[in-house]
């Protein structure tokens, strides 16, 4: 499937955005080997393959980002810290082709290093790319699908404000079996009214 008949029409491209902690931008060929040794770490990708990634296997991943932002004008961001430059891992928009059911659409993700974890960068970056998606992208909703057995990335969805809609069955593929999952999603309206309110 073109990743672009599985999205939903965009007003403009996706830029590059820096919060307050973290500069997010487009992924680059250069950031192969810093991405390597992130996916390197069995947690990150616990769910869904309980295992770590193999060279070849950041590599594809790579290549597919670099396609999504040819394709489609937004992807997932290369996340560093603004302290150091490090990079800790991704955060963005991409189109969950993974679970064809709910195409034309619009994910927000995000997979740190271990190191990382429980500092609020999920949270801050996602809550950038909900902004730009809504804003820059002009989108009427985002979703949000992790595995049901995933608590942690469950609590940032519903940080975010968005909304259990149902639970789904991700297909299996050639890498891993069936997933249970849950379908978070959040519309334009819901996200104004948060950000008024804050």
């Amino acid at each position: 499937m073109n990743l672009r008949d599985g999205a939903p029409p965009v007003a403009a491209p996706l830029g590059s955005v820096t919060t307050s902690r973290l500069d997010l931008r487009a992924f680059a060929p250069s950031d192969l080997d810093e991405l390597a040794d992130v996916f390197s770490h069995r947690e990150v990708w616990e769910f869904p393959f309980g295992r770590a990634f193999t060279s070849e296997e950041t590599r594809a991943f790579l290549d597919a980002q670099l396609d999504e932002w040819r394709e489609c004008g937004f992807g997932c961001w290369a996340a560093r810290t603004l302290v150091d430059g490090r990079l800790i891992g991704y955060l963005g928009l991409s189109v969950p082709t993974f679970l064809p059911e709910v195409l034309p659409a619009i994910e927000v993700g995000w997979r740190l290093a271990p190191a990382a974890w429980g500092k609020g960068y999920a949270t801050e970056g996602a809550t950038a790319a909900l902004r730009e998606a809504f804003d820059t992208l002009g989108l009427a909703r985002v979703c949000s699908v992790p595995q049901a057995d995933n608590p942690r990335s469950a609590r940032v969805a519903e940080r975010l404000g968005m909304k259990l809609s149902r639970d789904v069955l991700i297909p299996a593929n050639e890498r891993r079996g069936e997933i249970r999952g849950q379908f978070y999603e959040i519309t334009r309206r819901d996200w104004s009214t948060a950000a008024r309110e804050q």
